[in-house]
């Protein structure tokens, strides 16, 4: 399964490949980053389609926020799986999420057995 983390903390990327590193390991999850939103869309072009499975996008980031990455990500991929995540886990933002069309909301810190959990049980 490819995922593509979009994170402005650069220390996130360290974060999810020692989180992961089992299911790299094996095979299972192959990881990408971005530290923004807009290098994601560029990266997403360079992908065949349906190539990512799955977005795990922060919220808040300069330039374009994670909320105009889910909102664009769905209209340019709509099978595309977006999971936003934030550390204002607030009902206004995991409302909108849902409006924008996100499939989760994960608040930060990141519980990563729930994260885990969740990819693996994404239908297909």
């Amino acid at each position: 399964m490819k995922i593509l983390v979009v994170d402005d903390e650069t220390d996130m990327k360290d974060l999810y490949l020692q989180r992961f590193r089992k299911e790299i390991r094996t095979g299972q999850v192959n990881l990408f980053f971005t530290l923004s939103g807009q290098e994601a869309l560029d990266l997403m072009k360079s992908f065949e389609p349906m190539d990512v499975v799955l977005v795990l996008s922060d919220i808040n980031m300069p330039g374009m926020t994670g909320f105009d990455l889910l909102k664009v990500s769905k209209e340019k991929y709509p099978w595309l799986k977006i999971f936003m995540i934030s550390a204002y886990g607030d009902e206004s933002n995991i409302l909108y999420a849902q409006k924008l069309g996100a499939d989760d909301f994960v608040t930060k810190p990141v519980n990563f057995e729930v994260l885990k959990q969740k990819i693996f049980n994404i239908p297909t």
